[in-house]
Order: structure tokens, then sequence, then C-alpha cells
């Protein structure tokens, strides 16, 4: 065998050697595979003697014997043959596994994401050497660490702004690179962007009551609303609660004029950029945002910072990266309000309401502030003037990443990022989302470089600027390179504001990731109780409480524009806004008063972690294809009942439902693939990873532009194609079937069904094997 096996490699070419050439699937060709058949070693006539003594009589044996003695041989022969095999086998496997040089030959154990952690055997798999699962836990855990936490979070103790593109943002960044170049990270670079920013002019927006021709100025604040309208406006004042549809669809009912008004609502339940879309919708020309005390406390004198882009990114670029502005002629975003916007204090509120001599609020619509009334009566002549002084200027941002390489994918990678500027010192908006990066690039780093682990795909940390102008960094990165990463970057994890309380916790993920993350939660210790995991505070029916994404959080870009699957968590305050968010007082003292803080950010981190090293670490991607299915399905039961309704427009749905068959006829022959599948061979392992990180990408409608509408998930994105508009417009035909447009709604019908369809056969696999048949 030792004489054989050095022939193999070092001696005499051997006879009859047969070995196949695997082209890696990103088209590099220079790695070959060599694989040596069985028959090789045994087939082959090593010290074949020269000459036979032809002379030599046979030996008389009767035909019996004879008979007898090659059964024998034959037998000896296979036992031989299949006991060489399975030895020569092992040895040309471990063999194969060193021909790096590297001389760590390990088996590396793996596991299906179906399978209970602590209750399956692992199952040893060829591949780069890495840890078992739980050993890579514990290590994650045991290395993470508060103090360093309280270390980054303090770097902005002192500081009073972060403002994009300026000084406080520019330091932050360089010391992020600094921190990531000493952590050892195989790659460090920035990334430029030459945006346009609206901020603040020369002087402070204003706010005044005009009154029998004179103007009495009701506040100035130094906060502002970017991409406001600039110059002045004057309107008659009407409190329109949240400023949700459903609070300006209340006022229309009661024959409220709202053309030509200034719109006063308190912030809270969607973004101040939605509801200022809604009160233009209404014909506003004007729009006034406040903190009510009874949502957000301590806050009577404060006025938060906030943009009105309905969107993320560059709005002077939609749709394009801002790499230069030079190469694309002027437009703007169709997502700007194009109405004058400014934020106030609720005591200038409580002062306003005072003014009014209207009607009095409906009683749901009741917060904190005394006195609260709707609109002013018919014979007031008083007006509301918004003065708004806001101007555009170029900036130039910096995205600053580091990345640990993959050892058998690198071109495979999962992003964990957090923003990094804010109008204000930012404590809780950006200051904790930056500690945990740069913890979580400390600590796997070190589980890379000295303790041996070896991922399988690559982790990318990010810090984007211009978060605070609705996502601007993430956004122009995704757009720059979106031909790139839908292809490669499978999750990301959003770590922005991830502790604003303590006592419950908000989720917002990917139903791909949902799986993922329970077992994530399962593995992490409550801090803030002596014994149980997050799992027991959030329980068995939390996905029932996940929190769709909002335009106001950065992995939403990822999920609705770029289709990649996205996680965002954090722990707040059941029924309680954090009331600092945005405004001045966002201070580290003030995140302090959170009880047990720094342990709560520890935990916090500690799941982010936990999901990115399992997306690293089996050798089948942890996504739970399947899971889009149960979605689907829940959809389909609501829209079930408007059945007869479509169909006496001439319509169907049943189009749509075998849609839905069809996509549960696909996961479930990727999953026997999966299951019948050589494990072993790392073509095929790719060819199926594949196919599951496409899952939320085919989501995307590939019947829209992306220029016109960028969000184009149908589940997640926003727009006429998703499947809540069309469960939106499909209520109408029982309670205002008049303002239905058939031809709308067909359009609908379409989107989703072939956007569905679509989908199934994108998760079947080879063209050969799609149905364009329902």
């Amino acid at each position: 065998s030792h004489d054989c096996l050095s022939t193999q490699f070092g001696g005499e070419p051997m006879l009859y050697t047969r070995f196949s050439i695997a082209r890696q699937t990103d088209g590099d060709n220079s790695h070959v595979e060599m694989k040596l058949s069985a028959d090789d070693e045994e087939g082959g006539e090593i010290g074949r003697p020269e000459h036979l003594h032809a002379s030599m009589p046979p030996p008389q044996r009767s035909g019996k014997n004879l008979c007898f003695l090659i059964i024998a041989a034959l037998l000896l022969l296979l036992i031989g043959f299949l006991i060489g095999y399975l030895s020569y086998r092992g040895r040309m496997q471990k063999a194969s596994r060193c021909l790096d040089g590297s001389g760590k030959c390990e088996m590396t154990p793996t596991t299906s994401y179906l399978a209970d952690d602590d209750e399956t055997e692992e199952e040893e798999v060829p591949g780069p050497p890495v840890f078992y699962w739980p050993q890579l836990r514990d290590l994650l855990s045991n290395k993470l660490s508060a103090s360093h936490l309280e270390d980054s979070l303090r770097q902005r103790a002192n500081q009073y702004s972060f403002e994009a593109g300026q000084s406080g943002d520019e330091g932050t960044a360089s010391y992020i690179h600094d921190q990531f170049t000493s952590f050892l990270l195989d790659e460090v670079w920035n990334d430029e962007h030459y945006i346009k920013l609206q901020v603040k002019g020369s002087s402070n927006n204003k706010v005044s009551i005009l009154e029998d021709g004179k103007e009495e100025i009701l506040e100035s604040p130094d906060a502002y609303v970017a991409y406001s309208k600039s110059g002045p406006v004057a309107g008659k004042p009407v409190y329109v609660n949240y400023g949700l549809k459903s609070d300006f669809q209340k006022l229309q009912k009661l024959d409220v004029p709202l053309n030509g008004t200034i719109i006063i609502f308190r912030a809270g339940k969607i973004t101040l950029a939605e509801k200022v879309a809604n009160a233009k919708e209404a014909g506003a020309v004007g729009a006034l945002m406040y903190l009510d005390p009874s949502d957000y406390k301590n806050t009577d004198a404060l006025v938060p910072f906030g943009h009105a882009h309905l969107g993320t990114g560059d709005p002077f670029t939609p749709g394009f990266p801002s790499f230069n502005h030079t190469q694309f002629p002027p437009v703007e975003s169709s997502g700007l309000p194009r109405i004058a916007v400014q934020t106030i204090s609720s005591q200038a509120v409580a002062k306003l309401f005072r003014k009014m001599d209207g009607e009095q609020c409906l009683p749901e619509w009741k917060g904190g502030v005394i006195g609260c009334k709707v609109m002013l009566s018919n014979t007031s002549k008083m007006t509301v003037k918004l003065s708004v002084n806001n101007v555009v200027v170029d900036r130039k941002i910096l995205n600053i990443f580091g990345a640990i390489k993959g050892f058998e994918e690198p071109d495979r990678y999962v992003v964990i990022g957090a923003q990094r500027d804010s109008w204000g010192p930012g404590a809780a908006k950006a200051g904790v989302g930056t500690a945990m990066l740069l913890e979580l690039a400390r600590v796997i780093s070190d589980i890379v470089k000295y303790d041996g682990y070896k991922p399988r795909r690559s982790i990318i940390f990010a810090s984007w600027s211009a978060g605070e102008y609705g996502a601007v960094g993430a956004t122009e990165w995704l757009e720059g390179y979106s031909a790139t990463l839908h292809a490669k970057a499978f999750t990301y994890i959003n770590l922005d504001a991830a502790v604003l309380g303590f006592n419950h916790m908000k989720i917002s993920a990917s139903p791909l990731l949902y799986t993922l993350l329970e077992k994530a939660i399962k593995g992490v210790k409550d801090p803030t109780k002596v014994s149980g995991s997050l799992y027991d505070r959030v329980g068995a029916d939390w996905v029932k409480t996940v929190v769709p994404l909002g335009l106001d959080n950065a992995a939403f870009p990822f999920l609705a524009y770029a289709g990649i699957p996205v996680v965002s968590f954090g722990f707040c305050n059941k029924d309680e806004e954090y009331p600092f968010l945005g405004t001045t007082q966002d201070t580290v003292e003030n995140l302090k008063m959170n009880d047990k803080l720094y342990a709560l950010m520890r935990a916090a981190a500690e799941v982010a972690g936990q999901i990115a090293l399992r997306l690293t670490h089996d050798h089948e991607l942890f996504l739970d294809f399947e899971r889009y299915d149960e979605e689907l399905l829940a959809f389909q039961e609501k829209f079930l009942p408007y059945d007869r309704d479509v169909r006496a427009l001439g319509l169907t749905l049943k189009w749509l439902f075998f849609a839905r068959g069809d996509f549960r006829r696909a996961t479930d022959a990727l999953r026997r693939d999966i299951t019948n599948s050589d494990r072993e061979n790392r073509i095929v392992r790719r060819a199926l990873n594949d196919r599951i990180m496409k899952v939320e990408y085919d989501f995307l409608s590939p019947y829209l532009s992306p220029k016109e509408v960028p969000f184009r998930h149908i589940f997640f994105g926003k727009g006429s194609h998703t499947l809540q508009s069309l469960l939106e417009n499909l209520q109408l035909l029982t309670t205002s079937r008049d303002s239905v447009d058939v031809n709308v709604l067909k359009e609908q019908l379409a989107l989703a069904t072939w956007t569905i369809k679509g989908a199934a056969n994108a998760l079947v696999g080879d063209i050969w094997d799609t149905d364009n048949e329902f």
C-alpha cells in the first residue's frame, strides 16, 4: 500500500490512470481535482517478472478441483478489492485535503439545519476544517465582551454631531477603518459616494401664527426635516392624529376640508415620510410633526430631526449609484414630498391648540397634549405660516468595509452592517450598532485567526454613512453593485438601534431566516433574568409578532430592492417608544438609563454572531426556503373570500392559486434534490445552495422597472404590485366597488401570478425541469 501510494504521488507513473477535471462554477478552471479509480491500485501489475518458465508443465488437477479453486480465488480477489478500495478511498480523500500544503487533514463536521443541534449525531463530510456547531457557538459566547462594547460606545460620549460627510462622521470612519485593520481582517477598504443632501440653511426654520395682520413666532428650532420643500407656505391648521391613511379618511368622512392646510400629526406608527405623503395626497401644503408626551415621555421641549423622502438612497440619483453626479442628467425621486415639512416641540403644539377654536379631538386621538383640537372654527381667520430655509449641498461620504474570506466559497457572503452617522449624538441610533459591529469583527476574526475556524463563506462587516437621510450609504452601495450582490450576498444582518429598552424584543426578518433566528435566540441567555433564554421571552408564537420592515430601517433596501434575506432585531420597552431617538438628547448617559445596557448589547451581538457564523458553517445554506409556501398560503386564505366578487368581473383567482401550488411542488422538489444529493460533491452542493439563496430575489417582480419601482418585492415592497396592495383592492370590491379599476386589478393578478410562477420555476433548477403550465 505504501509503495502504491508513493507511486501515485512521487514515483513511476502507473498504467491506466483515470482522472476527471471539475471546472469551478465561477469560471476559474485552474483547479484540477484528480480522482484515481480503485482499479488503478488493484489492477496495476507491480513487480512483474521479466521471464516466465514456459517449459514448466502445468499441474494435473481434476476439473472439479480446478473450478473450486477458481471460485475461491475470485472470492478472495473480490474481498481484497473491496478492502483495498475502501482503504484507498479514505487515504485519497484525506490526501486531497492536504495538497494545499497546510498539513491539516481533519474531517469536517456538518449538519442539516432541519436537525436539532443537540440531539443529532454530526456527520463527517469532506471539506475545510471547521468546528462542530456547539463548539463554535460556545466559543463566540465566551469571547464576546461587554467591556469592549462599553469602550466602543464611549467614543460618542463627548461629541454632539456626527452629520454625514462632516468631521464627526469622517473621524469615526477613520477609527473604524483602523480597528478593522488591527483585527487582521483579510480585506479592509473604503467605498466613496458623492451624494446630494438637503441640510439646514444659514438660519433656523420658523413656524409662526398669523392673526389679525400680526405674525407671532411659535417656534424656530435647530432641528429640521431633510428634503422638505423650501420657502414659505401658509394655511389653516388641521390635526390628523398619527397621519395614517385611516386618520385622513375619518376626517374626509366628516367633510373636513384639507386642501391648502397645514397638517399637524404626532410621531409614531409609520415613518415621517409616509405621514407627509399622506398629507400631500390629501391636498395639504405643509406638515408639522411633534413628539407626543403620551408616546415619548419627558420630551416636552425636544424637537426631532427627520427626513421626508418616501424612499431610500440619494433622491437625486434614483435607481443609479452616486459615484459621480456628472454622469447622470438632473432627475429627482418621485418620493420627494414637494410640500413644506418641519418638526416642532409638544410645547409649541400645546400653544397652537390653545389658539384653535374649532372641534375637539376624537376621543381616540387625544394624546398627552392638553386641549387637543382638530381644526379652527369656520369664522376664524388664523393661519399657520411655515418658513423652510433648507439648502441642497454636495457631500462625499464613505462606507467602510472589512471582510473575512471564506475558505470554500469566498464569493458567497453574509453582510453585517450598522449606521455610523447621526444628526445629534446618536448613541442609541448609531452608537450601539457601531459598537456591536466592531465587537463582532474582533471576535469572529479572533476565532478564525487564532482558534482555527475556517468559514466556508465570507463575512463582510459594513459601516454605513448618511443613514439618517434614508439609508443613503447602504442603498448607494446596493445600486452600485446590484449585478454582483444579488448573486453573491445571501443575508444582511442589521445592527441599528439594537437597544432602545429592556423588557421586550422587536423583530423584523425575511421568512427565510425565521428558523435560524429561532435557533439563535434559543441559544442566547436572557441578560435581564437569572435563567432562561431569549426564546423564553418571545414565546413559541413569536413569528406572529414580527414587525414589517419600514423605510427607516437600513435592512429594507436589501430586502425590497436587492432581494437579499435580512434580519433586524433589538430590545425595546413594550408599548413605549425610546423618547430621545433623533434628538440632541440621544446621549450615552440617557441610554444608560436602560437597565443592563451593555449586557443587552452583548446579547444582541451574540444573536447576530450566531446567525452569521451558522450561515458560514453548514454545508447547506441555513435558509428555510419552505417557509415562503406558508406565507403564500396565508395570502391565499385572505384572497379566497373575494373569489365570487372577482368572478363577477369576468376574472378569476384560480391561476394565482395554481401558481402557489407550483411553488409548493418546487420546494418539495428542491428538498428531495438536497436529500438525494452527494454532499461530498462541492459542485453539486454549490448548485443547490445557489437555488436556495435565489429564492428571495425571485420574489422581486421582473415585470417592473427598478428605476420606476425600486422596491419590487411582492411581499415586502412598495407599490400596486405587492400582494398586500392586491388584497386591499379586493377588499374594495365589497366596500366601494365603483372605485375599483378592473384593468388595474387584472394587471395586479397577472403580476402576482407570474412572479410566483417564475419563483417556482427558478426553484426547480434546470430549464428542462421547468413548466409554464399551471
